[in-house]
């Protein structure tokens, strides 16, 4: 068995959350004879646990609209090989508004020596509580699985029938998921492998609860499911370019947008970086409750890639929205970008240029295939002015780019298709001079021309 600790939020499912509004957090700690083995070098389960908990006791001290209380399980009883005390549970030190330092002396007086009745303790700690007017927090750090007969998951249901939501959240230390995830039934859970961990989760849970709000940002997808996720996120100062916090979305391993502590102060403007970038202003957060913030932010891909190519070509594209000239994204051949759902136009920056308009839907890759280029060798006897035309499919001729001809010699990368060069030499003054050469350009091939 690893050490456990779980979080559950009891909170009346018809009371409303004020500003200041009182928190209660019980603290539950388990003290069963398994909590004497070894966790780390020098150390016991139950040393580790104590000195945590009354490190955390301690970092409580002189916080407003706060009270705390202890209960113990297993610690009254020892067990032995024919009997388990499966009411061995007691509420040590009760609310109060400032007993802080007795708790912490409780806490070092606890020996662990019984059984682990876990359903038992939390049936009983929803009493501990003087009522349900306040924000009541229950935290419970144990080793080990339910050892009495009965069931934490029906204590929990029966807590819900009575009007009390139980939020549970759980932390594992060192364990695999398979035994955690038979902690289902009472809420959500994580892990940590190290004392370090355990008490850095711990300090951050106590933050959540006692100082800060929670908030998670759900990126719908086209079926208005939270489905989206790693992109940037830039949480501005409302109004102003006071950038306040940076985050990568992020989907936990129980597949729901990460909770994130966010100060409840000031109003917010937020902008996530999908292309293009979708922002939300004016986000007010309220404090003393999990906030959801949402945006609809449907995603699909776009690949670029040549369909022949017997080597590797650069190629950028332009990205647009359908009818706006505004460049959204430079994309490059072989690359695979997002984009939210819609119409776009993608210029093809080859020689020459090609505009393709796309459509991109849901999760849906979406690929552009271009033809190899090939290349165009030339030389010239002397100086002249020329121009590069394609000849389209219908015999017109397409602009496609002045030809440098200072040094008499170049080359180009040009798409496949039947070119013409017009051109004069410039000691020619005469426009009957004018003179054409018209050629093919097949991919992955160079194509050689004189004039």
């Amino acid at each position: 068995m690893k050490v456990l600790l779980f979080i559950l939020s009891l909170i009346l499912a018809s009371s409303s959350i004020a500003q200041e509004q009182l928190t209660r957090i019980l603290f539950i700690l388990d003290a069963s004879n398994s909590m004497n083995e070894k966790w780390s070098v020098g150390e016991t389960r139950i040393e580790a646990a104590k000195d945590l908990l009354s490190k955390s006791i301690d970092s409580l001290k002189g916080t407003p609209n706060l009270e705390v209380a202890l209960r113990v399980y297993g610690h009254q009883s020892p067990i032995t090989a024919d009997y388990q005390d499966c009411n061995d549970t007691k509420l040590e030190v009760p609310f109060a508004s400032d007993n802080y330092g007795e708790i912490q002396t409780r806490i070092k007086s606890i020996t662990a020596k019984g059984t682990t009745p876990i359903a038992r303790s939390l049936e009983a700690a929803a009493s501990d509580f003087p009522d349900t007017n306040s924000r009541n927090i229950i935290i419970l750090i144990t080793d080990g699985l339910e050892a009495c007969d009965n069931d934490p998951c029906v204590i929990a249901k029966k807590l819900k029938d009575k009007g009390v939501k139980v939020k549970p959240f759980v932390i594992g230390l060192g364990m695999d998921l398979s035994y955690l995830e038979k902690f289902n039934c009472i809420g959500n859970y994580s892990d940590a492998e190290n004392r370090n961990a355990l008490q850095s989760v711990l300090s951050n849970v106590l933050s959540k609860i006692v100082y800060n709000t929670t908030v998670q940002i759900n990126l719908n997808d086209i079926n208005k499911k939270p489905n989206e996720t790693n992109v940037t996120m830039f949480l501005y100062e409302s109004g102003t370019s006071n950038l306040k916090y940076t985050f990568v979305h992020t989907i936990n391993k129980f597949g729901n947008p990460d909770t994130l502590i966010i100060d409840p102060k000031i109003k917010y403007d937020l902008v996530v970086n999908t292309i293009p970038k979708l922002e939300k202003k004016d986000i007010v957060i309220y404090k003393n409750v999990h906030n959801t913030i949402i945006l609809d932010a449907p995603q699909g891909f776009l690949k670029l890639k040549y369909s022949n190519a017997t080597k590797t070509y650069p190629l950028m594209c332009r990205v647009m929205q359908n009818g706006s000239c505004e460049t959204i994204n430079a994309q490059q051949v072989n690359q695979t970008d997002k984009y939210i759902v819609g119409k776009y136009d993608v210029e093809l920056l080859t020689l020459p240029r090609k505009t393709i308009t796309v459509d991109i839907t849901q999760s849906t890759n979406t690929t552009i295939d271009v033809l190899a280029p090939g290349n165009l060798s030339f030389s010239t006897k002397g100086d002249v002015v020329a121009q590069l035309f394609l000849t389209d499919s219908e015999n017109k001729e397409e602009w496609v780019c002045n030809l440098d001809t200072s040094n008499k010699s170049g080359m180009l990368q040009l798409q496949p298709g039947k070119y013409k060069v017009v051109y004069r030499y410039l000691n020619k003054l005469d426009s009957k001079e004018t003179a054409v050469n018209e050629f093919t350009i097949s991919s992955n091939k160079t194509t050689t021309i004189y004039f």
